[in-house]
């Protein structure tokens, strides 16, 4: 409950604050127009570093080894992108952090060390990475015919 009330009541809470300070500094039009500039600028940031992501992804793949840092890189570009486009000066610092590479990197790091990330065979108890070779108590391996009644 605590993260639905600090998303849907503190974070608008904050950024209605920071832009009446804002526009109170430099005035109404110029605080709407930084806006807008940080989306675009935000915009094509992430596409840049979202054709990055996936072209280092993709030499991954070609090497045969997973690509699971481009995989969490690519969702700190999606918060990233969905938070420049919230009109707000926070929730712009957040999204910039998450689009900018050195401190992308920190954000995913920070966030890995504090998951535990097992892949392997969907829905499977103990599918994990150490599992290969095991088979599942599960599976019964057996031949069948096929028998039609009108033969």
């Amino acid at each position: 409950m605590p993260v639905f009330l600090v998303l849907f009541l503190v974070v608008p809470l904050v950024e209605i604050y920071l832009l009446i300070e804002v526009g109170q500094i430099i005035g109404a039009l110029p605080t709407i127009g930084l806006c807008v500039l940080t989306a675009a600028v935000g915009g094509a940031l992430l596409r840049q570093q979202g054709l990055d992501t996936l072209a280092r992804a993709r030499r991954n793949l070609d090497e045969g080894h997973v690509p699971a840092l481009e995989l969490f890189e690519a969702v700190a570009l999606a918060v990233g992108g969905a938070l420049l486009l919230t009109p707000g000066f926070a929730t712009d610092v957040i999204g910039f952090a998450c689009l900018l590479p050195p401190t992308r990197r920190l954000l995913v790091q920070f966030a890995l060390r504090r998951v535990n990330v097992v892949y392997g065979p969907a829905g499977r108890p103990g599918g994990g990475q150490g599992d290969r070779g095991r088979r599942d108590p599960r599976t019964i391996e057996g031949e069948y015919r096929r028998r039609d009644s009108d033969r």
